[in-house]
Order: structure tokens, then sequence, then C-alpha cells
């Protein structure tokens, strides 16, 4: 509390001054010292109990996270498989330390401030906030969460239960407003406001979450509902300019809408819409709907017929020597294209090594720009990855040749093995493998030719969401620890097979890790030679 201790020195040198100069001279004014001191000791006592007050929320803080970082330490991975942790970790790190930071700061704690401002390099930012909030309304509407099914953390396979507050829901409207998503702000607001209106305890007032909430639902076309909304944040604070600017504004508009209808036809009055009815903007994604309906497990066209073309066998590479005595397992997944799955493939002690390979390699993935050909960051692909050379251990080598042993296809001209860490909302929207012919120098750099095949291994088991989907014939396939599936994204007449459009579903509860290889054209024209057809 630092105005405190100015007051205090400041009056003590004052009067100090003047006793010097008086002291002797009067008793009378030596009164006034008297006065002076219980003044001073009245400020001291203030200063004592607003240092106490710190004090006390300092190590009520203190206290409630070193209870929630006991738990969290103790198993990171299943601690952040719930998206409203991982939210909260990067909100609290980003803004509620910052808080502290500026209560702390008020007193010589030199010590914490020092530790805590070389640790703060590494703090998210605001935009890794920002982001945060946004993949909790991609899981909102891809999986169909209502904003308190999310708020109260009533999610599938949790470990750990999490609930937002009404910061943390208001934290959300503003981030969705600021992004003029006015769509997510409306939902995010009526659930801040719910929370307050029963009673939770918090700084943030109706009348900021009114303020945003009726101009979210003005931008909706609701006029009338937006009327209301800010004649009760008048009701709370009549001095709001801003409100009462935008209340005059809102009775104009709908006094012209009057007129205009009045000047027509007698017609019913229009209902006023209800925030349910809102609908959700339509993007730049045009399977949208059938995307996130497979995400969800609905609309998988696995018919009866096509379920009997399906079968399991035992896999041997074609007489593979490597497989003779071990052959995989393999399940067909999907007839046409096909798709078949593989079991036992990486064993878990292959896997952790692996992963700890990758870990410290982890980079924002990235995709190619089909214009430029230059590899960029993109929203539509939110994922870790990193790349392993057989050099960095034996073990990537030891991978490296099983998928070659079990695709019958060479290693030597494919991409080096990919390892990406999907975590919260962490997904890769529709796309394909292969480049397509409005890209033709997509691959040119390597001098391998198109990718003719994917092979995905699943490094993890996945409590919700994640799967692997197919809009274009409807398929899902869900991550199995130590499986991997593998497809072929080419006809054997080089011509891209489009049906191969593939999605990575955000991941909803859990932490999804998956390494994947993609073979080239060059170097297997005779291990897969064309076909008599374009679609062979």
């Amino acid at each position: 509390m630092k105005p405190w201790l100015p007051l205090v020195f400041v009056t003590f040198m004052f009067w100090t001054r003047r006793a010097e100069a008086e002291f002797f001279t009067s008793i009378g004014q030596m009164t006034d010292l008297i006065y002076a001191e219980k003044d001073l000791v009245r400020s001291l006592k203030e200063y004592i109990r607003a240092e106490e007050s710190k004090l006390a929320r300092v190590k009520s803080w203190a206290e409630k996270m070193d209870l929630l970082t006991s738990k969290s330490a103790s198993d990171p991975e299943g601690y952040l498989a719930h998206p409203v942790n991982a939210y909260k970790l990067v909100k609290r790190l980003n803004t509620d330390w910052l808080e502290l930071e500026n209560l702390v700061l008020q007193d010589t704690t030199n010590g914490f401030i020092a530790n805590l401002t070389i640790q703060r390099q590494f703090f998210p930012t605001e935009e890794d906030e920002t982001g945060a909030a946004k993949a909790l309304m991609r899981l909102q509407d891809t999986y169909r969460l209502d904003a308190e099914t999310l708020s109260r953390g009533d999610l599938p396979g949790t470990k750990y239960r999490s609930t937002l507050t009404v910061g943390d829901c208001f934290g959300m409207g503003r981030t969705a407003y600021n992004d003029g998503d006015y769509y997510h702000t409306v939902l995010w607001m009526e659930q801040a406001l719910k929370q307050h209106d029963e009673g939770e305890d918090t700084p943030v007032s109706k009348v900021e979450i009114l303020d945003y909430l009726s101009y979210a639902v003005f931008q909706f076309g609701d006029l009338h509902r937006a009327m209301e909304l800010t004649r009760r944040l008048i009701s709370l604070d009549s001095t709001h300019e801003r409100a009462g600017s935008n209340l005059r504004y809102f009775e104009k508009l709908l006094e012209k809408e009057q007129e205009e209808k009045a000047n027509k036809t007698a017609a019913p009055t229009e209902p006023v819409v209800q925030s349910s009815a809102y609908e959700r903007p339509l993007d730049y994604l045009p399977e949208r709907d059938i995307y996130e309906a497979l995400c969800r497990g609905e609309g998988v066209k696995m018919t009866p017929r096509r379920q009997k073309r399906l079968f399991c066998r035992y896999h041997d590479g074609n007489r593979n020597p490597h497989l003779l005595i071990a052959p995989f397992k393999e399940e067909d997944e999907w007839d046409s294209p096909h798709i078949v799955r593989y079991y036992d493939v990486m064993s878990d002690e292959e896997i952790e090594k692996i992963k700890q390979l990758a870990k410290p390699r982890l980079a924002r993935a990235t995709v190619r720009d089909p214009k430029t050909g230059v590899l960029t960051v993109a929203s539509y692909r939110v994922s870790k990855s990193s790349w392993l050379e057989e050099e960095d251990d034996p073990v990537v080598a030891k991978v490296n040749q099983r998928m070659q042993h079990i695709t019958g296809l060479t290693v030597k001209t494919a991409e080096l093995l990919q390892v990406a860490n999907y975590g919260m909302g962490g997904q890769y929207e529709p796309h394909f493998d292969f480049s397509r012919k409005d890209e033709p120098d997509a691959f040119k750099r390597l001098g391998t030719g198109n990718r003719v095949a994917t092979f995905l291994n699943y490094m993890s088991d996945v409590e919700a969401g994640g799967a692997t989907v197919f809009p274009d014939f409807g398929a899902a396939i869900w991550p199995k620890k130590g499986t991997a599936v593998f497809w072929y994204n080419l006809f054997r007449s080089g011509e891209g097979d489009y049906r191969t459009r593939h999605a990575a579903c955000p991941v909803l509860v859990g932490c999804k890790w998956v390494s994947n290889k993609w073979f080239h054209e060059r170097g297997n024209e005779f291990l897969r030679p064309c076909g008599r057809t374009e679609v062979d």
C-alpha cells in the first residue's frame, strides 16, 4: 500500500522540522506535536491493517495455488486433459499472476518480484490466453456443448473437474467480442450474467456484463432484447453515458421500424428473438456441419452391408521375411477407399522414447501455402509438431523400418517422422495430404513426387474427441494407443484420390499424440506399379 508509507514519513519530517524550530519556545505549540503523533499512530495502524489485508490475500492465494499445483503436478497430462483446466492455467498465468504481481509490488518483496520477473518471460501471453479461449469455443461448437456445461466442467472422461467463474465467463465473452464474434459473446455473457444472478461473488459487475451483452444482441438484430438489457443496465447505473446513448438510438430504430410497417400493411408484430435462436455464422469451411457431426460420432455411414465387407487378418507384408514369424494384426476400417488399422505397431517404451525426443523440439505446426509453397501457421491447424531423423535415436530407425515392412513401400524417399501433439482443442480441419493440380510445386523441393500414402501412428488414447474423420464418405476412426492406420492418397495412376480429404477432430478431453510417415512416389514405382485404369 504505497500511498500510506509516504504519508507517514512526510508527516513525520514536517513535524520534526517544526519542532526543531519552535520546541523550546511554546509548550502550547508542542501540544500540536501530540496530536501529530496521534495522527501518525492512526496512519501507521491504517498502514498495518492494509499490509495485513494484503498479506492475508497473498497467503490465501499461495495456499490455494499450493493445493492446486500439488494436484496438477502429480499428473500434468491428466490434469491438462480437461480443457477447462488448460484454459484456466493459461488465464491464471497471463492474468491472475499479473494481478498478484501488482499487489506484491506495493511492498519491497524484492526476492519474489525478481523471481516472478524471471519466470514471467516463460508465461503465456495475451495472445495465448485469447487462443485458449477460442479453443474452448471451438470445443463448444464442435461437440454442441452449451456454455453452462463447460462452465460446470461436466465433460466425459475427466479426472479433475474444474469450473469457470463469472470472471472466466466474462473473459471468454470479451475475447469473442474483441474478435467480432457476437455469437459467442452472447453465449458467454449470458452465462456470466446467469452465474452473477445466482449470487456468485465476483469483482465483475452486472453493468459490465450487460454493456457487452446488449450490444452483441443488437448485432443480431434483436432490437427488443437489446433495449430490455440496456434498460436493465441503466437501472443499475443511471449515469452510464454509453448505455443512455444506445437506448436512445435503439428507440429511434424501433420507431423507424414501426413506421415502415405501418406504411406497408398491417402485419403481426415480430416475436422477440431469444438467444437460443441466434444462429452460428457460416464460415470458410463448406463441409463444416458434416465434419463436426462425424467428430461427435454422428453421421458415420457404416451400413450393415459395408460392415460385411470388412475383415480382420494377420498381415505379413506379402511374405516379408521380417513379418513371417510375427505378423501384425490388420483390421479393415473402411472398404473404399481402403483404410486399414494395424495393432501393436509401437510399444509403450518406444512411444515414450519418441515423445521424449520430440518434446524439446515441438513448435507450432505449419501448413504449406498453396499459392507460395511457403510453410506457415494457420488457424485451421492447431497443434505442435517436430520432425525426427533416424540419427536422433535407434528407435526412430526401428519404427521407420517397421512401417516399411508393413506397407511394402520404401522409407528412403519418405518424409521424416513427424510427431504431433494436440492439446486443448487441438485440431486439423479437413485437408488433403497430397498436392493438387493447382499446387504443382508443393513438394518440388523434395524431388520425390507427390505423397502416395499416409501411415498414422496413434501414440495415446484420447478420453473424448480427437477422431480422424473423412467427411467425403462419412468415416470416423478413433485413436487407440499403439495402433496405426494406413491409406493411399493417390490412385495407382498417380491421380489424387479426393475422397481422402480428412481431418483431426478437436481433442475434447485428453492429450493426443500421433506420429506419421508420408511416403512419396519416387522409389515406389515398382513397389506399387501403375494400374490399368485411372482409378485403380
